[in-house]
């Protein structure tokens, strides 16, 4: 495949898709990890939600229900088959049993993982969205900036701050944000939960304080990368010759 601007689009996908399998092969291995500790724990769960009154008939129809009756090889490859059809299967986290005799709770009816991880997912991609919309902005006008004024005083405080947001914990700048804009400047609430109903400015105003610990690291990292690609750009051939061309009309 040709080169488009000396980068070479076959190997930059042969990456992209080497990534991601390498991605999907790390799910994998963790998913196995986990499900073989989560089985090697010692108890049952069906004894542990029935409580120790409970009769074998209401554990064993409780395992049969759930499939705890399987084999654990058994059990998680219909739990990577629902997962690879949409179905995450069910919570027992949240489970509730009273539809089975001598069960405790009196709540009925189980936890489905899709329904609790929706309203989750939701949250995060408003404030993965938020806090895009104000890095991608700031980064590539900082990397603009230091770059165009390079081994300037402005370039070298924007190096230091971002190599200092950098090396930092994120909790530890979520610390000092919340400090600054929560305790000593109650701009923002230091604790937040939302709820659907929410209007989208209240949304905004409970997100945008851990939007801004995202901000700080993002900005960072963008910044810096944007910082290097305009630097290589600037020194291309063909942008020297035109700004030597430039000088030397006007001189």
């Amino acid at each position: 495949m040709r080169r488009n601007g000396g980068v070479n689009v076959q190997s930059v996908l042969g990456i992209i898709f080497q990534r991601l399998g390498l991605g999907l092969v790390t799910l994998f291995v963790v998913s196995v990890l986990i499900f073989a500790a989560v089985n090697m724990l010692p108890g049952d769960f069906a004894e542990a939600i029935l409580g120790q009154g409970a009769t074998p008939e209401a554990v064993a129809a409780i395992r049969e229900d759930l499939g705890l009756n399987k084999n654990p090889v058994a059990r998680y490859l219909d739990w990577l088959g629902g997962i690879l059809t949409g179905d995450f299967g069910t919570s027992f986290a949240q489970a509730n049993f009273s539809a089975f005799a001598g069960a405790d709770t009196g709540k009925g009816g189980i936890g489905s993982v899709a329904a609790q991880l929706e309203p989750r997912f939701k949250n995060t991609l408003f404030l993965a969205t938020v806090a895009a919309a104000i890095a991608v902005p700031i980064s590539l006008m900082l990397g603009l900036l230091a770059a165009l004024y390079r081994n300037s005083i402005f370039d070298r405080f924007v190096n230091i701050a971002t190599l200092t947001s950098i090396s930092s914990p994120e909790f530890f700048l979520a610390y000092i944000l919340i400090l600054l804009l929560a305790v000593l400047n109650p701009m923002l609430p230091s604790l937040s939960s939302i709820f659907p109903d929410m209007s989208f400015g209240e949304r905004l105003e409970k997100t945008l304080l851990p939007a801004l610990t995202l901000t700080l690291v993002v900005t960072a990292h963008m910044m810096r990368m944007t910082r290097a690609a305009i630097i290589n750009l600037l020194a291309s051939p063909y942008i020297e010759m035109r700004v030597s061309k430039a000088s030397a009309r006007h001189a």
